[in-house]
């Protein structure tokens, strides 16, 4: 089998074609909601708050020690979930997830969208994905008086009392830009998974419709290259016999 046949063998078509449709659907709901709640943290609405209001609780360390390492000159170490980094990478990758999407709609309209690109595409978003949620929820170990050893405590601990009623509206945005993050996760393993359905579904009959094909072109060229003597040659008609050219009369 060529190189052609074994991309010919590999499937082209949807499982569940519909399906996918559905999902494009959804997925357009949630990255815009995504969109709009990591926009809306950009840069630092209320991450500092949050993170101020978990070190009043002693729930986690304390963001002026930020500004003492920098009186000191000692070594800055910012928690991974309270930090820049965190806001700034969900505002890319939401951008870049919902430019992926317009090019899987355009993909699948034009019936390029095969679910073995389907499966390297959301296989890279997974991923990506899986650093946002361990991002946002990353331990604070950075201060051994007030430990962190799970999630930040707007998730853990819920936006209700002792928060501050002027932070809880804050808290909901964080916790609702959480879970759209692992639910946008969640729907590209969605994604995932049938893409993986597709291809090894149809993928034995593939094959021996392809083998079948294969073999059929193997023996027709065979048939084209028996020696010529194995043909049956009608020898021309001799002269004088039935059939034949009559000889001429000779005077």
């Amino acid at each position: 089998m060529g190189i052609k046949d074994c991309f010919a063998a590999i499937p082209k078509q949807w499982k569940f074609p519909k399906v996918i449709f559905y999902l494009f659907g959804i997925e357009l709901l949630i990255e815009i909601a995504a969109l709009a709640l990591y926009g809306i943290a950009q840069p630092d609405l209320y991450r500092t708050r949050l993170w101020q209001e978990g070190s009043d609780h002693g729930w986690n360390s304390d963001p002026n020690s930020i500004l003492y390492a920098y009186a000191n000159y000692r070594p800055v170490h910012t928690p991974l979930p309270w930090s820049q980094f965190v806001t700034d990478y969900n505002v890319i990758i939401s951008v870049v997830a919902l430019f992926i999407l317009l090019c899987k709609g355009i993909m699948y309209i034009c019936h390029i969208f095969y679910p073995l690109l389907s499966t390297i595409i959301h296989a890279a978003l997974i991923a990506i994905y899986a650093v946002s949620i361990h991002a946002q929820a990353a331990p604070d170990m950075s201060d051994p008086d007030h430990p962190q050893p799970g999630a930040p405590w707007y998730i853990t601990r819920g936006c209700g009392a002792p928060v501050k009623a002027s932070l809880q509206g804050y808290c909901k945005q964080a916790v609702g830009s959480f879970a759209v993050t692992v639910m946008l996760c969640a729907l590209f393993f969605v994604y995932f998974v049938i893409s993986i359905w597709s291809l090894l579904a149809p993928a034995a009959g593939s094959v021996i419709r392809h083998r079948k094909l294969s073999t059929a072109s193997e023996d027709a060229e065979a048939q084209s290259q028996r020696p010529w003597e194995m043909t049956q040659v009608q020898p021309p008609p001799t002269p004088g016999t039935t059939g034949g050219l009559k000889s001429p009369m000779t005077p």
